[in-house]
């Protein structure tokens, strides 16, 4: 319960900056085809925030609602409260639909930024950021990715400007 009141101190935030840009400089994956994209992500690797700290065993799901909204089920199990922690939210192109660049709302109509700046062309892997580089997640479709899929995707973070001391990495690879 604890994450989950961070993470609408997190929405309160975004409220108030409600920010759904692309850092300056990256463009977002294109072409990008949304259906291929839903499923379930593993969190390989983010960068520091407090409605994620001490949650280890992250994913996301995507799902496609009726509207053509997509729902985002994130879940991760918290070892401190001994016990698994979701948030639902609701994410919606931003840009044009073949443009992996959408905003994601987990409290009401104020949305944050979700552009993928990086995707395995199997659509294994993702480089994701916010509206700017202090919010960033690296997915995969395993618990356990390949180690120089991996390093691509950590090199091209580094290219974009993300440290390679920022990252939390949940994963071996």
């Amino acid at each position: 319960m604890r994450n989950l009141l961070k993470a609408s101190l997190l929405a309160t935030t975004l409220l108030l900056t409600s920010c759904t840009g692309i850092p300056e400089g990256l463009t977002p994956v294109q072409p990008f085809e949304l259906n291929r994209y839903l499923g379930e992500w593993h969190e390989i690797a983010r960068l520091d925030h407090s409605f994620e700290r001490g949650l280890t065993q992250v994913t996301a799901n995507y799902s496609l609602n009726p509207d053509g909204t997509v729902k985002v089920l994130n879940r991760g199990f918290s070892a401190e409260d001994n016990e698994w922690e979701e948030a639902e939210g609701l994410a919606k192109m931003n840009g044009p639909v073949d443009q992996g660049r959408l905003k994601v709302s987990f409290f009401g109509p104020f949305y944050g930024a979700y552009n993928i700046v990086k995707l395995a062309p199997d659509y294994s892997m993702a480089l994701i950021v916010g509206p700017d580089l202090t919010y960033g997640w690296i997915l995969a479709r395993s618990s356990n990715p390949d180690k120089t899929q991996c390093q691509e995707f950590y090199a091209e973070a580094t290219r974009i400007g993300i440290a390679p001391q920022s990252w939390i990495r949940l994963s071996p690879c």
